[in-house]
């Protein structure tokens, strides 16, 4: 299974996001540290879920890295992340 999917899955089985947008970007850091010619090592992720409210930004990217954890291991090189619980700015 690539790892988009594999990405997309686990947040929104872990975090139920009202929105959920994964990007590789790993066509963009070809020939940066940790990139593969395969791809998907870069990925920049949106996601906005009630599971997020009342956590600081550290609080919430902990959140997806744990839920990440065996991604982040194996293949996955840089996660950008955007987090916003449902009626923040940006959400």
């Amino acid at each position: 299974m690539e790892y988009a999917t594999r990405i997309r899955e686990k947040l929104t089985a872990g975090l139920a996001p009202d929105r959920l947008e994964v990007v590789d970007d790993s066509a963009r850091h070809a020939g940066h540290a940790g990139a593969d010619a395969a791809g998907e090592t870069h990925f920049h992720v949106t996601v906005v879920s009630s599971a997020f409210a009342g956590k600081s930004r550290v609080e919430r990217q902990r959140m997806v890295y744990a839920l990440l954890a065996d991604e982040l291991r194996e293949r996955v090189h840089a996660l950008g992340l955007t987090t916003h619980a449902p009626g923040e700015a940006g959400a």
